[in-house]
């Protein structure tokens, strides 16, 4: 099942963003390479980031997000996990 998971950045999070991007982008290689992650990036605005990611449940969904270095590190102050339907492409 896939979910959208939004990370909203903190008033740090420009700052702390650089420091925490390798243990980040580490946490996310395994689902990454399972094919799991769909897509995945910063906002431009600078706001936060996006993830769209297949995992088996919400609740899955929801403590990989809580477990991510950007939520542990402070780089995000507020992070939503919706299911999320792809429809297109097919």
């Amino acid at each position: 099942m896939l979910f959208a998971i939004i990370g909203h950045d903190g008033p740090n999070g420009a700052k702390l963003r650089p420091k925490v991007r390798p243990a980040h982008l580490e946490n996310l290689r395994p689902l990454k390479e399972a094919g799991r992650v769909k897509l995945a990036g910063p906002f431009t605005d600078g706001s936060g980031s996006l993830i769209v990611i297949d995992m088996e449940s919400e609740a899955e969904a929801r403590a990989f997000a809580n477990n991510d270095p950007y939520t542990t590190g402070g780089v995000f102050d507020r992070v939503e996990v919706k299911p999320f339907k792809q429809v297109f492409p097919e």
